[in-house]
């Protein structure tokens, strides 16, 4: 959730390193604090519990400038929320360290290092790294060999930025399991575990890899790989321009968002999983003791975020958490009953979703084990009024219909679905192979993007109606309801979704040649099922527009299909999404609505 941001330079760093801050809010984080060398040779530093704003506030009653500079946006892991806690953390006045990510052996060494005389004044990781630095600097005053030698102690995921008074003219940074990307600038270079934060400053970047350890002059920068060797990494240049809430190649802001998604997604999941295992701490201090006393799951939520509890319905359930999920509006007038060690839910793009915060509230007082909430604004009323925020890093989400905050949304619930199965008696095993899959996703969102054109030509036979059903059975019917809801909102079509053995049982009344019938069809243990529910629907005329898996054999006539490769199973639910995306999409253009803005609707409902 951390975001880091560090700058050498010939002119005042702390304006660059301020507006990287700003441009890392998104990510959620509880803290933030700056660390500059300044004229005389001295590390100043200010931190400040809550808001970049409130640090700015800080800044703006301190002479603090300088050159050389870091700073962090901290989400609280090992200790909570508090200044003594907030980064940057340091040992004396030798060096200064920013970090992402978790340390596991961090007690091992806190012990160690308290044996040598050093005093802890934060419950956190990273002061120990702080300290372990400042021990090796006493023996050898040279910094990268200091973070050469800490970092070869640590067990975990990182990355760091490390500042010494003593060294002014360079930065030295690692990285393992945490991204960290180096900005290129004429005499001056930047470091940022995100790209958009250094937009304002530059549009080239070196991606370090795993296990890199980098040396940030002014002028140079070297890179050594994880054997410490001197290692080449290629300069990128970024296509995205330093405001986001542009549309830049695209269209609408909903296609470039729905073409964001394998991006976001790998977002979603960096430094939250590490070498095959989920890294619970990445989800809040207080998110273990909160898993390790659930017992059963309540999700409300609406919308776009009701159909991404309903998918996780089945994720918890399968592993033998029990789950019901409501509608925010409907739950906040019956009474509610709550078995004990039950978790309250929320989930919410906005985060200020009125009818979602107000259950909330009203959750309070019903007897509840704790709340945690799935959102993707960091600041929002949600995320400050829940015990644990686990945030879905999809960015700003420009188009009114949700896509990648709906796909990262289902990525953050599949890692709270890891994070529970654990305790209820999965394997190791099983874990990584799930986590395995989870890496998979990017690219097979990736892959199945590359059918944007195949499904364009799908959607010409759309243009003239005025109906559809979807049709899915388990997890892919809260699938069907999404792309029903995506149709609806920005093509104007009355689409509805049904689970696809309920088709005898009244919706089959609806088909005819005039009903396009949509259906996703994973090659699972209830295929058989829904291709016998699809022969209901061809006896009466109605044309099927199908997206089902390689392996997938279909003896149907009168049908479009499109191939989807072979998908995992945990994670087909959000591979299969994005195709319907596309589909609802392109029909919205051949209809000719407001794409990005439908009628009647707003991005966040924050009246009842």
């Amino acid at each position: 959730m951390c975001g880091i941001v560090g700058a050498i330079a010939q002119r005042e760093v702390m304006p660059i390193l301020m507006e990287g801050l700003r441009r890392l809010e998104y990510r959620g984080y509880d803290s933030a604090g700056v660390a500059i060398r300044d004229s005389s040779g001295h590390l100043q530093r200010i931190r400040s519990v809550g808001k970049v704003a409130s640090l700015q506030q800080l800044l703006d009653g301190a002479s603090l400038s300088g050159t050389l500079g870091i700073a962090h946006t901290r989400w609280a892991t090992h200790g909570m929320p508090a200044e003594r806690n907030a980064h940057p953390h340091m040992s004396g006045e030798s060096v200064a360290v920013v970090h992402n990510g978790i340390i596991e052996n961090h007690n091992q060494l806190r012990e160690e290092l308290s044996q040598q005389g050093y005093s802890f004044t934060s419950e956190t990781d990273t002061e120990v790294i702080a300290h372990l630095l400042g021990s090796l600097l006493e023996r050898d005053p040279d910094l990268l060999n200091a973070v050469r030698t800490t970092i070869s102690r640590l067990v975990g995921a990182y990355a760091l930025a490390v500042a010494s008074p003593d060294d002014p003219d360079r930065l030295i940074v690692a990285r393992a399991g945490s991204p960290l990307v180096v900005g290129l600038g004429v005499g001056e270079n930047f470091i940022a575990s995100d790209v958009f934060a250094l937009l304002p400053v530059t549009q080239q970047f070196i991606f370090l890899e795993e296990g890199d350890l980098a040396e940030i002059r002014r002028d140079k920068v070297n890179v050594y790989d994880a054997d410490g060797n001197p290692a080449e990494r290629g300069v990128k240049m970024s296509q995205l321009s330093a405001s986001v809430a542009e549309k830049g190649p695209y269209r609408h802001y909903m296609l470039k968002e729905i073409f964001e998604q394998p991006s976001v997604i790998a977002e979603t999941l960096e430094g939250r999983i590490h070498k095959g295992r989920l890294l619970e701490e990445s989800f809040g201090y207080e998110a273990k003791q909160l898993f390790d006393q659930t017992r059963n799951v309540h999700i409300v939520a609406c919308g776009t975020s009701y159909h991404a509890g309903l998918v996780t319905k089945y994720w918890l359930e399968d592993v033998g958490v029990p789950c019901s999920v409501e509608v925010a509006s409907e739950y906040r007038y019956r009474k509610v009953v709550v078995p004990p060690g039950t978790l309250f839910l929320s989930i919410s793009q906005s985060g200020e979703t009125a009818d979602t915060l107000a259950a909330l509230r009203a959750s309070r007082s019903a007897g509840y084990l704790g709340s945690l909430t799935v959102c993707n604004v960091p600041e929002s009323s949600l995320v400050r009024e829940s015990n644990v925020g686990l945030m879905t890093r999809a960015g700003p989400e420009i188009g009114v219909a949700s896509t990648k905050a709906f796909t990262t949304q289902l990525v953050a619930l599949r890692l709270l679905t890891l994070a529970l199965a654990r305790r209820n008696g999965q394997t190791s095993g099983e874990q990584r192979r799930l986590v395995d899959e989870l890496h998979a996703l990017p690219r097979q969102v990736e892959v199945v993007l590359q059918m944007n054109d195949d499904i364009q030509k799908m959607a010409e036979a759309f243009a003239e109606k005025h109906h559809a059903l979807f049709l899915g059975r388990g997890p892919f019917y809260p699938v069907a309801m999404e792309g029903a809801l995506k149709l609806k909102e920005i093509s104007y079509i009355h689409a509805e979704a049904y689970p696809a053995g309920e088709l005898k049982h009244g919706p089959l009344a609806l088909v005819d040649e005039d009903m396009p019938v949509i259906c996703a069809l994973p090659d699972d243990p209830l295929l058989d099922k829904v291709l016998s529910n699809l022969q209901e629907v061809r006896a009466r005329k109605g044309e099927l527009f199908l997206f089902s898996d390689q392996k997938v054999k279909i003896d149907l006539d009168l049908y479009q299909d499109l191939k989807l490769d072979d998908i995992c199973s945990s994670t087909a639910p959000i591979v299969y999404t994005v195709p319907l995306q596309l589909l609802a999409y392109h029909v919205a253009i051949l209809k000719g609505t407001d794409v990005d803005q439908p009628r009647n609707l707003a991005k966040s409902v924050t009246v009842e």
